[in-house]
C-alpha cells in the first residue's frame, strides 16, 4: 500500500509518499518560521493563507521525489486535528477532495498519533509495547503503547507544555522565536552556577506535568537580577534547561518502570533536542532500558509521520468520511 499524507495542523506544509513497509519514499517540508519569527509565535491567519499558497506545489513536489503518479496512490491520510483550525481546513480539504476524485480511501489522522508513529519510522522501531513521549510546543504526553492502532495516556501537561515553555522563556529572554533551538545552543556546555530553578514533580505517582511555575521563577529571576550579557543569560538558559530535562526524565524512567518496558521513545519538535536526548539515554541505561529517538528530519511536524499513520488505519478500515471536520483540541486516542 502507497499513501499520501498531508499535513498542515501549524506551520509548516508538508507531504510525503509512505509504502506499506514504513519506507519513506518522499518527504518534503515547507516550513512558516521565517515568517512568524516577527511576532514571537505562530499567526494564525497567516498560517491558514501560506499554507493555501504551499500545498499544491509541495504535494506535487512529493510526488516527483517518490517518481510516482497519482495513479499510484492507494489511499490519502491528512492530519485532522489537534491544531489551528484555519491551518488544518486546509491539508484536510486537499486530501479529501484529492481521496474522492480519485476514489480513495481516506484516513483522518490524530496529530499526537502521528508523532508516535514517527518512531515506528525508525531504523530500528521500539517493539511493543512501549513507552512514548510526545514532547512539542503544544504537548507533553506520555502514552503505553500496546500496538499500533492502542495508545494509552498514562500522562500529560496540566498547563504549558515544555515547548510553550522553552519559547516563553526566550521570549523572556529576549533569545528570539522558536526558542527550543536557541535555548539550547545557549545552554551547551555552559554552567548555571548557583541558579537553580524549581523542579515539580507533583504528587507522588503522577506522570503528569507542570512547566507553568518553572516559567514563571524564570520570569521572577530575570526581574530581579541583571541578565544584561550574554553570559548572563546563558546561565538562566541552561539552569531553566536542566529543570525541564531533569523532570522528563524522571518521569519517563517511572513510566517505563510502572509498565516494566524495556524501551523509551521520544518524538515531537522537542525530541529534537540533543540534550534531552543525551540525558534520558543516560538515565535510561542505568536501569538497562533503551531510548528511541527519530531523526531531526521526524521530530518535527512532517507529513512522512501522517502517512504511516494513515496508512494502518486504512489497512484495518478506520476512515474518514468526507463529511467530517477537523477539530483543535486533542481528542482521546484510539483504544
Amino acid at each position: 500500500m502507497i499513501v499520501l499524507g498531508i499535513e498542515s495542523s501549524c506551520d509548516e506544509t508538508a507531504a510525503a509518499v509512505v509504502d506499506g513497509h514504513n519506507r519513506i519514499l518522499s518527504s518534503v517540508i515547507a516550513s512558516q518560521v521565517d515568517a512568524h519569527r516577527p511576532y514571537g509565535g505562530v499567526v494564525p491567519e497567516l498560517a491558514s493563507r501560506m499554507h493555501v499558497q504551499a500545498i499544491t506545489p509541495v504535494v506535487t513536489r512529493a510526488m516527483d521525489e517518490a517518481n510516482l503518479s497519482i495513479q499510484d496512490i492507494d489511499g490519502v491520510a491528512a492530519t485532522r486535528g489537534p491544531g489551528l483550525v484555519g491551518a488544518l481546513l486546509v491539508g484536510f480539504t486537499f486530501a479529501k477532495a484529492f481521496a474522492w476524485a480519485k476514489n480513495l480511501p481516506f484516513a483522518g489522522v490524530n496529530h499526537l498519533e502521528a508523532h508516535i508513529h514517527s518512531l515506528l519510522l525508525c531504523r530500528p522501531a521500539p517493539e511493543f509495547p512501549f513507552i512514548a513521549l510526545v514532547v512539542s510546543g503544544g504537548h507533553t504526553n506520555i502514552y503505553h503503547v500496546v500496538s499500533d492502532n492502542r495508545f494509552e495516556l498514562m500522562g500529560q501537561t496540566r498547563d504549558d507544555a515544555a515547548g510553550e515553555a522553552f519559547d516563553k522563556v526566550a521570549k523572556t529572554l529576549g533569545l528570539g522565536y522558536p526558542g527550543g533551538p536557541v535555548i539550547e545552543a545557549m545552554a551547551r556546555d555552559r554552567d548555571p552556577g548557583d541558579i537553580v530553578f524549581p523542579r515539580s514533580l507533583l504528587e507522588k505517582g503522577s506522570f503528569d506535568f507542570s512547566f507553568s511555575g518553572l516559567k514563571s521563577a524564570v520570569a521572577r529571576y530575570v526581574h530581579e537580577h541583571p541578565v544584561q550579557t550574554r553570559d548572563d543569560k546563558a546561565r538562566v538558559a541552561a539552569a531553566f534547561q536542566a529543570a525541564v530535562v531533569d523532570v522528563v526524565c524522571e518521569k519517563l524512567v517511572a513510566a517505563a518502570q510502572s509498565r516494566h518496558c524495556r524501551q523509551i521513545g521520544i518524538s515531537g519538535g522537542v525530541s529534537a533536542n540533543q540534550t534531552l536526548v543525551a540525558a534520558l539515554t543516560r538515565r535510561a541505561a542505568r536501569y538497562q532500558i533503551e531510548v528511541i529517538a527519530p531523526p531531526v528530519s521526524l521530530c518535527g511536524d512532517n507529513a512522512a509521520m501522517v502517512a504511516a499513520r494513515g496508512a494502518v488505519m486504512i489497512r484495518d478500515g478506520h476512515l474518514c468520511g468526507l463529511d467530517k471536520d477537523v477539530f483543535s483540541r486533542a481528542l482521546n486516542l484510539s483504544a
